[in-house]
């Protein structure tokens, strides 16, 4: 039998990795950061405020260029955000869009407003630091990419949609990324609750303006013969690593209770 030709990761598929990779490293200095202040008694933002202005600072420029760059056309971005712009429309012949039900956008929302609440009420109660909510805001950034790479609730479970390239949030993810952030009067954190909210603001704008732009049967850029990332089929590839990962060691468990 011939072996299935597997696909190569493309450019953008590999960008993803990088920000993978980057914003783990980036959470794990953070924990460090933070569990080598509670140590030392430091009760501050992981010691930025006095000694480390570093951090937030550092935190502050990487996801801001990062949410500036999101309002412009870029080549090594995914047709999932960059469906909004006029470039990237060809349109199909087909006049009606096909809109995902609000109830579904309405539930996200929802939902991730009220995990929220359940993480910022303990920080105002004091019952711990604005440290706890960099790093869950850190954390979040680390699970965005995961919901891209690897496996994601939100198209699993409620939004239904083909892919990441028609997702109908893509571009919520800064907003939702920074939601813990809200609880801290700060100059970074506030700068970059508000930075997100102007790119979601941006694209809900841009959503109920050009309609056409956001749906497959309308725009020829979001069909699956033009996609240029096919993480679809890495993620086919890993599903069939690790099934095979597990027949592999079923099979040796059992030759060791034989």
């Amino acid at each position: 039998m011939a072996n299935k030709r597997k696909i190569k990761l493309s450019l953008i598929s590999s960008m993803h990795y990088v920000k993978f990779v980057f914003r783990t490293l980036l959470f794990a200095a953070a924990l460090v950061l933070y569990i080598i202040d509670k140590v030392r008694g430091t009760d501050t933002l992981f010691g930025a405020v006095t000694e480390r202005p570093i951090v937030l600072f550092a935190v502050f420029i990487i996801f801001t260029v990062e949410m500036i760059l999101r309002f412009f056309p870029f080549k090594t971005e995914s047709m999932g955000c960059q469906k909004q712009f006029k470039k990237n429309y060809l349109p199909t012949g087909e006049t009606e869009p096909e809109r995902m039900p609000g109830i579904r956008t309405f539930i996200v929302a929802a939902a991730w407003i009220t995990l929220n609440v359940f993480i910022g009420l303990p920080y105002i109660f004091g019952w711990y630091d604005a440290g706890i909510l960099i790093l869950v805001s850190l954390l979040f950034a680390v699970c965005d990419l995961i919901c891209i790479l690897f496996f994601c609730p939100f198209h699993t479970w409620i939004m239904k949609n083909k892919c990441c390239t028609t997702c109908r949030i893509y571009n919520w993810d800064y907003a939702m990324m920074f939601t813990p952030l809200v609880f801290i009067p700060n100059f970074f954190t506030w700068g970059l609750v508000l930075m997100s909210l102007v790119l979601l603001t941006r694209w809900e704008i841009t959503y109920k303006l050009h309609p056409k732009r956001f749906t497959e049967n309308t725009n020829q850029s979001l069909a699956c013969k033009n996609c240029k990332e096919k993480l679809c089929h890495h993620k086919v590839q890993l599903r069939g690593y690790l099934l095979k990962w597990k027949r592999e060691e079923r099979k040796r468990k059992k030759q060791v209770e034989q």
